[in-house]
């Protein structure tokens, strides 16, 4: 259960991060959440976690988000429950009914859910911008694509 403990423990984080961590001015002028960096981890570890768990992942997708009420703020965690809810169903619909290998579920189900959670976080908590969706969907894209890659079977 390490995988979901795990999962449950960085809904938390990332939400208090996103709570406590100040925004930064881009050149552009947009402020940018500099917490979206970690977002992609949330989204791999949530595959993992379901391998555990199988659909109970909901579950405990929930306890991450009484957490954040408790930890981060209630307008965080609400914004971060709405937006998960959205994006997990996509990412949970891929995962589960995809039949790839594992490396690929968590590759296809993090490109479906990333952009979803992303922007409707954003635009929840007031931040949504160009520079912020990208940084969110690229670092989770990012943590996917490593995972990915250390799925890959050996060659040699």
């Amino acid at each position: 259960m390490i995988w979901t403990a795990s999962y449950v423990a960085l809904i938390a984080l990332v939400n208090y991060g996103f709570s406590v961590v100040p925004l930064v001015k881009m050149p552009t002028g947009e402020m940018w959440p500099p917490m979206s960096l970690l977002v992609g981890l949330v989204f791999v570890v949530r595959d993992f976690a379901q391998r555990e768990v199988g659909h109970r992942i909901w579950f405990a997708m929930l306890v991450g988000a009484a957490l954040s009420w408790w930890m981060a703020s209630p307008f965080i965690a609400l914004a971060s429950a709405v937006a998960f809810l959205i994006s997990e169903a996509a990412d949970w619909a891929v995962y589960s009914y995809s039949n790839r290998p594992l490396a690929e579920r968590i590759l296809w189900s993090s490109a479906a859910s990333s952009p979803i959670d992303s922007i409707v976080f954003l635009a929840l908590i007031g931040h949504l911008s160009v520079s912020g969706v990208l940084a969110m969907v690229l670092s989770k894209m990012l943590g996917a694509l490593v995972v990915w890659r250390l799925l890959q079977p050996a060659k040699g």
